[in-house]
């Protein structure tokens, strides 16, 4: 089940609101003291997240699935997808729905009830697996704790619905920080001193057309350059895959294969991103669903 993006908080009764976290989405399976971690395009990230599947293996349950997101916190409690990237930062799973327990299959019972399952099936929370972080009753409110704690956002759920896979407007996420993924078509040549390439050029579609959304060349380390330009070469390709490719000089071109997740400031008048950094590789992500805002 996927949040739909809206413009502004909002309160509305019977709606609960969560802080959003910046991680992967992972649905994990139990069965007995088999865990299996899967990402939302089905890939196995057990052997990932180990150290989550160990601690999902010791509930008490002998079967249970449960949604949620693996994060990696900084020091003030806040997730950061940069530091899922690293690697050498503590994962936790922060849990905000089970779908069945124990022979039940619970996606048609409401949000309240898979709740207060979910909480039971867990037990006690600890650093490794918590259930999600309700921030006030009032959807206001939750916004502007969200905004004063630097969380990504706040997500609003309808405490009736039922659980439904796919967009849905029972549950609603509106961002603080504007944070998105986007196609990587090429990249430019270094300059200076800085080594294996310059920036990243980012796309976005629009039914079957990419376009050019701007490029980033902030966010990366040496290691990182190299990682990248490795990942690259099997892409590479004599044609440019946007619409409307940017007038650059010395530009690679690459097959639309990859994600990147970027921060940035804004959108311009023209479609362009305003102070994009780079996050990280997004391989949980199909690149079809980077769409261009409406």
């Amino acid at each position: 089940m996927l949040a739909t993006l809206v413009d502004e908080p909002f309160h509305k009764p019977g709606w609960v609101f969560e802080e959003k976290y910046d991680g992967y989405r992972i649905l994990a399976y139990k069965e007995g003291v088999k865990v299996t971690l899967l990402s939302r395009n089905d890939h196995d990230r057990t052997a990932i997240f180990a150290s989550v599947a160990a601690s999902i293996a010791k509930l008490r349950d002998r079967t249970v699935l449960l949604d949620g997101e693996v994060v990696a916190f900084d020091r003030k409690g806040v997730s950061r997808f940069q530091l899922l990237q690293r690697g050498d930062v503590p994962h936790a799973f922060a849990v905000f729905d089970c779908l069945y327990r124990n022979g039940r299959d619970l996606r048609g019972e409401v949000l309240s009830m898979r709740r207060r399952e979910l909480e039971a099936a867990i037990g006690k929370a600890s650093k490794e697996v918590m259930p999600s972080k309700r921030l006030a009753k009032n959807g206001l409110e939750a916004y502007r704790i969200a905004k004063r704690l630097g969380l990504e956002g706040a997500v609003a759920k309808d405490e009736g619905s039922p659980y439904q896979a796919g967009r849905s407007r029972c549950w609603l996420k509106v961002k603080v920080h504007r944070e998105e993924e986007f196609v990587i078509g090429g990249f430019t040549a270094p300059r200076g001193s800085r080594q294996h390439l310059g920036a990243l050029l980012l796309g976005a579609y629009a039914g079957p057309e990419l376009h050019f959304v701007g490029k980033v060349g902030t966010g990366f380390t040496e290691q990182l350059l190299a990682d990248l330009a490795r990942t690259f070469k099997p892409l590479i390709r004599a044609t440019p895959p946007f619409v409307d490719p940017p007038r650059e000089k010395k530009v690679t071109w690459l097959a639309p294969k990859l994600v990147a997740q970027i921060a940035f400031a804004e959108w311009t008048a023209d479609r362009k991103l305003r102070q994009p950094v780079f996050l990280g590789l997004r391989d949980d992500k199909d690149p079809r669903d980077c769409v261009l805002p409406s």
